[in-house]
């Protein structure tokens, strides 16, 4: 009996073991499955709409576009101008607090450099309302003028304002950037310039500045595709009379315009894609080029003798952390504090009160707190479930050495570059309305499309947070792993990943903000209020009352800081299990 018990297990297990030797190729063709049909498919019928006219290939309408003035001119031009003036706004935000963070030491340092990843958190609408709270007719900007005997300004619905709210945004990314390139400059360099002659000037333009210029040009290709593409900020801040390309999409596909928005889509997309090649390739060299072990020593941010250049300098450093503080601390103030002020100036929480009030007594179609806090937790949830296997998979496969990862690198990331308002089209136009299948009607309801729309945009954090720390693991190790008879997927589950969880569960946290977060194709998507998450009900309330407005902005903002930490806390105890 033992041996007819032995027999029959032999086959079983010899089927899960190849099984098991086969996962990792599995779960890599279903991730790649999972990307067509979430994001290669939609996007290819965002195309095929700007292309295919009553079955026959056409480029007419992109052909209309590019020589219309009124959309070169208003409408991409624009879109151009806006995203290179907030790219410069952003660097000379951002710059400085690079050379903050590289060259200087104070209390708080790391902490704040931590802080600089805030913003890809932060949901853009919510950015959005703090802006308006701020520059509003009776924002904060204006009250405080007041006080002191000054005018009123008219921010709202200018350029400006979208060029600050950009900058709020995207000078991080540049500070993370730059600081990063700044602290891999090899001291010995500058040592050995300076010992040949060269003053702390020369050194720094011959030396460090080369070094940092790369840098400076990817956080500035960061910043123009990020603001390129921008919508919640653009719509809030500017309306439809400082249309964007987003914006103007988004305003066709209200219109039923589908082909009109699909061809503008693919403008956009295409010049995003450019730029995101770009930056791939140019971080793929630093990937190789590594770390220095030598960075350049820093020195105490208060002088230990005050000189004239000292004194100017620490005067420069308070002058800019006043200005940081007013571009990044001001806007989340005011909307927390016109969540509490009244018509009338005075503390209150009718603001609260008209929310709960909303809940209680709103018609079905009209915008109610919980059923969008419901909604977005639970539209969260989904895209975890979806966003950390494909981003963990995709971060295996990124940093693996074989023919081809380039081009796989590149078609993983390509959702970096595409636009939720694509995405969002894409799935609308796609599963939404309905795809023939083999002469079957495969539609998806909007809740299962948003939560696909989501997993996209998240996953590439999600990749982007783990893929380091797999490329900075010991190649011993799995052959120690294999050497012993575990499988190639067993050596992934058992050594490596337990060695990359923290970046597991950073992504996980940022799976889970940017799914709450998410506004672009969320407003394409969502089916009636029943399906608003919390930044639609911020945009809906927005155009008829500010104050309950920025009452669901902190409501949002609170939601999303405490998931954030729920993931990141607990999320890294599971994994000590």
């Amino acid at each position: 009996m033992d041996t007819l018990a032995d027999a029959t297990r032999t086959p079983v297990r010899w089927v899960a073991r190849t099984l098991e030797e086969r996962l990792l190729t599995l779960v890599a063709i279903g991730t790649a499955l999972v990307l067509f049909v979430l994001f290669y498919y939609p996007v290819a019928t965002v195309f095929a709409d700007a292309v295919i006219d009553d079955g026959a290939f056409t480029l007419e309408p992109i052909t209309a576009i590019l020589t219309s003035e009124f959309y070169l001119v208003d409408i991409i031009w624009f879109t151009a101008k806006q995203a290179f003036y907030s790219t410069l706004a952003s660097l000379a935000l951002g710059l400085p607090a690079a050379w903050l963070f590289a060259r200087f030491e104070f209390p708080g340092r790391e902490t704040l450099r931590s802080l600089t990843i805030l913003p890809f958190v932060m949901p853009s609408i919510m950015v959005a309302i703090g802006f308006v709270a701020t520059f509003g007719r009776n924002g904060t900007l204006n009250r405080g003028l007041a006080l002191v005997g000054l005018p009123p300004v008219e921010l709202l619905f200018t350029l400006e304002a979208i060029i600050i709210a950009h900058a709020f945004y995207n000078a991080p990314l540049v500070a993370r950037v730059v600081t990063a390139a700044w602290e891999s400059v090899d001291a010995r360099a500058v040592e050995t310039a300076r010992s040949l002659g060269a003053n702390p000037r020369r050194a720094f333009r011959d030396v460090v500045l080369p070094q940092l210029l790369p840098s400076v040009g990817i956080g500035a290709t960061l910043t123009f595709i990020f603001t390129f593409a921008s919508f919640p900020i653009v719509l809030a801040l500017g309306g439809f009379q400082l249309a964007t390309i987003e914006v103007f999409v988004f305003a066709k596909v209200r219109d039923l315009a589908y082909a009109e928005a699909a061809s503008l889509a693919v403008i956009e997309t295409v010049i995003s894609l450019t730029l995101t090649a770009a930056y791939l390739s140019y971080e793929a060299r630093q990937r190789a080029a590594g770390r220095t072990a030598n960075p350049l020593p820093r020195q105490s941010v208060v002088p230990t003798a005050w000189t004239p250049k000292s004194t100017l300098r620490t005067v420069g450093i308070a002058v800019y952390t006043a200005i940081v503080g007013l571009v990044f601390i001001v806007p989340i103030a005011s909307m927390i504090l016109a969540s509490v002020t009244g018509a009338d100036g005075g503390l209150t929480l009718e603001h609260y009160a008209f929310l709960a009030e909303r809940q209680a007594t709103g018609a079905t179609y009209q915008v109610k707190p919980l059923p969008a806090i419901w909604n977005s937790l639970l539209f969260a949830v989904g895209t975890l479930l979806i966003a950390v296997p494909m981003g963990v998979t995709m971060a295996v496969l990124t940093t693996r050495r074989y023919r081809g990862r380039t081009l796989i690198d590149a078609l993983a990331m390509a959702p970096f570059a595409v636009s939720g308002i694509v995405v969002g089209l894409g799935l609308l136009r796609g599963l939404v309305f309905g795809v023939d299948v083999f002469g079957t009607r495969i539609r998806v309801t909007g809740a299962l499309a948003i939560v696909a729309a989501h997993a996209v945009g998240a996953y590439p954090f999600v990749t982007r947070n783990v893929a380091p720390l797999f490329s900075r693991l010991d190649d011993r190790l799995v052959e120690s792993a294999r050497s012993l008879g575990a499988t190639r997927t067993r050596a992934l589950v058992d050594v490596e990943l337990p060695l990359v969880w923290t970046g597991v569960v950073a992504g996980a946290a940022f799976a889970v903000a940017i799914s709450i977060g998410e506004f672009d194709s969320t407003i394409i998507l969502a089916e009636g209020a029943g399906r608003y998450t919390m930044p639609v009900a911020v945009e809906r309330l927005l155009g008829r009352r500010l104050g309950p407005a920025t009452a669901m902005g902190c409501i949002l903002l609170l939601v999303t800081s405490v998931s954030f930490f729920v993931v990141d806390r607990f999320g890294g105890r599971w994994g000590e299990l």
